[in-house]
C-alpha cells in the first residue's frame, strides 16, 4: 500500500492582568491536562457568567476581543493578537465556554447565544473595559453579530470573519446573488452533530486525524471543485462525519506542527461534547434573537474568503438592509480558515479598518 500523504505530512512536519484575574498557578486545576497555547501571550482566567474564562491578552489601546469558531481555540487568532497589538490596539482572545482552557458545564442547555454573550460583557466588566470591537470567525462570527444587538451598549465595532450577521425576523429574505452549492439532507454535519455521542464517536477515534482534515485547505475548500462533485457525494452533502472516516480524505493540511500538534493535544484532553453543545443548543436562537435590537448602528466589517462554501462571501448579501455602517471585504484564494490560512491579508485588512473607525 502507498504512503498515506496525510501521514507522511503530518510525520514530518507580557500581559495585563485584571485585578479579578486568578494567577497563571491556577490554570492546570481549571480544565486538567490542557496546557496554555504556545505563541501566545501568558493566559489568565476572569470570572464572568458563572465559568473561569481563560484569557490572552497583548497590547494597550482600544479593546479588540476575538471570538474563535468550532473546533477551534483562541490560539486560532495568534497571529492577529501581534498585528493588532502592534498596530496600538488590546487584543484579547479567550477560550470560549466549552473550548481550551476554559471548558464549561457539561449540560447542552447552557450553551446558547444568549448565555455566550453574556459570557463577553462579563469579561469586559472583569476587566474594567465599558466597550470593545468584537471580532469572531465561524461560530464566534456569530456571536458578536449578536453582541451588536444584545449588548449593543458594549459594542464600539464588530468584524465578522466568515460568518455573516443573522438577519432579523421580519425583514424580507435577501436575494442572494449566488446559490449554495451544498445539497442538503440529514447528512448535513450541522444535523449529525446534534445527535450526543454521534459525532465524538468520530471525532474523537483519532484527534489527529480529525484535525489534518478538518483543518485543511483544498478538497472541499475549493469552490470550483467542490461545484463539479457529485450532487450524492459527501462532499456536496457536506457529510464531514463520513470523510473524517476516510483512510484519506479530502484537503491538505497547511498549518505547521506544533499548530496542529497543539491542537490536537487539547482535544484529546478534553473531548469535542462540550463544543458539540453550541450546535445542540442552536435552536434556541430564534427565540433569543426575537427581541434583540432590529438594527446594528456600530461600525462593522465582514470578511468572507473565496472558497468558503459553507460560509461564502454571497451569504454577507442584504447585511446592509439592517447595519448601517458596512464594509466587505473578500480575501482570494482562501477556504474557511481565512485567518490562519491568509493570516497577513487579514491583519492588513483588519488593522487598516481599525485605524480609520475605531483610533
Amino acid at each position: 500500500m502507498g504512503i498515506n500523504r496525510r501521514r507522511f505530512l503530518k510525520n514530518t512536519a507580557i500581559t495585563g492582568i485584571a485585578a479579578s484575574a486568578f494567577p497563571l498557578s491556577t490554570l492546570a486545576a481549571e480544565n486538567s491536562g490542557v496546557r496554555p497555547a504556545p505563541l501566545m501571550p501568558v493566559p489568565h482566567y476572569v470570572e464572568t457568567n458563572g465559568i473561569n474564562m481563560a484569557v490572552y491578552e497583548k497590547g494597550q489601546g482600544p479593546a479588540i476581543v476575538f471570538c474563535h469558531g468550532w473546533p477551534e481555540l483562541a490560539f486560532s487568532w495568534r497571529s492577529q493578537i501581534d498585528a493588532v497589538a502592534a498596530a496600538g490596539f488590546r487584543a484579547i482572545a479567550p477560550d470560549q465556554r466549552g473550548f481550551g482552557l476554559t471548558g464549561g458545564p457539561d449540560d447542552p442547555l447552557q450553551y446558547d447565544m444568549q448565555i455566550f454573550c453574556d459570557d463577553l460583557a462579563g469579561l469586559l466588566d472583569a476587566k474594567g473595559i465599558d466597550k470593545a470591537v468584537f471580532c469572531g470567525h465561524d461560530w464566534g462570527g456569530a456571536v458578536v453579530w449578536a453582541m451588536a444587538r444584545l449588548h449593543p451598549d458594549r459594542c464600539s465595532g464588530i468584524i465578522g470573519l466568515n460568518t455573516a450577521a443573522g438577519r432579523p425576523a421580519g425583514l424580507p429574505p435577501a436575494q442572494r446573488s449566488e446559490p449554495s452549492a451544498i445539497v442538503m439532507t440529514p447528512n448535513y454535519y450541522v444535523a449529525t452533530f446534534m445527535q450526543p455521542g454521534r459525532a465524538e464517536a468520530v471525532l474523537e477515534a483519532d484527534v489527529r486525524h480529525t484535525f489534518d482534515f478538518i483543518l485543511s485547505r483544498g478538497g472541499i475548500w475549493d469552490k470550483q471543485a467542490f461545484a463539479q462533485m457529485p450532487e450524492d457525494s459527501a462532499e456536496r452533502q457536506m457529510n464531514l462525519l463520513e470523510m473524517i472516516q476516510r483512510e484519506d480524505p479530502p484537503g491538505d493540511p497547511f498549518m505547521s506542527e506544533q499548530v496542529m500538534s497543539y491542537f490536537t493535544e487539547t482535544y484529546q484532553a478534553t473531548g469535542f461534547s462540550k463544543g458539540l453543545n453550541w450546535y445542540r443548543a442552536a435552536p434556541r436562537m430564534g427565540q433569543i434573537m426575537a427581541n434583540a435590537a432590529a438594527r446594528i448602528e456600530v461600525p462593522s466589517l465582514y470578511i468572507g474568503a473565496e472558497n468558503d462554501v459553507i460560509l461564502p462571501p454571497s451569504s454577507a448579501d442584504g447585511m446592509e438592509d439592517f447595519i448601517s455602517d458596512l464594509e466587505k471585504y473578500t480575501v482570494l484564494d482562501s477556504g474557511h480558515w481565512t485567518q490562519q490560512e491568509q493570516p497577513d491579508e487579514v491583519n492588513r485588512v483588519i488593522v487598516e479598518w481599525l485605524k480609520r473607525k475605531i483610533a
